[in-house]
């Protein structure tokens, strides 16, 4: 098997997930602005952050982080992809 065909099947399938996991951040909170990179640091393929509008409590953040950091581990789990997902302070942005 050609191995760049691997490494685009790779990243394909990251892309694929990047989009899945950003479109989900959305969908839990559409006024939120979420990026999505598949800029590698050490050990993870890609990341999705996620800055929720002001007035947002720290309960539905919290809400909101689980529900992508569970959504994430699936794909981990049938993908083998490390993506991290972050909700972050708008401020930070």
């Amino acid at each position: 098997m050609d191995p760049r065909a691997s490494t685009d099947a790779r990243r394909a399938l990251l892309d694929a997930k990047l989009t899945e996991l950003a479109l989900f951040a959305k969908e839990l909170c559409p006024a939120a602005a979420v990026e999505a990179s598949a800029i590698q640091y050490e050990d993870e393929d890609g990341r999705v952050e996620m800055f929720p509008p002001q007035g947002v409590s720290d309960e539905e953040e919290d809400r909101i982080e689980m529900a992508l950091a569970e959504r994430a581990a699936q794909i981990f789990e049938k993908t083998g992809l490390y993506i991290v997902c972050a909700v972050l302070d708008p401020a930070a942005r």
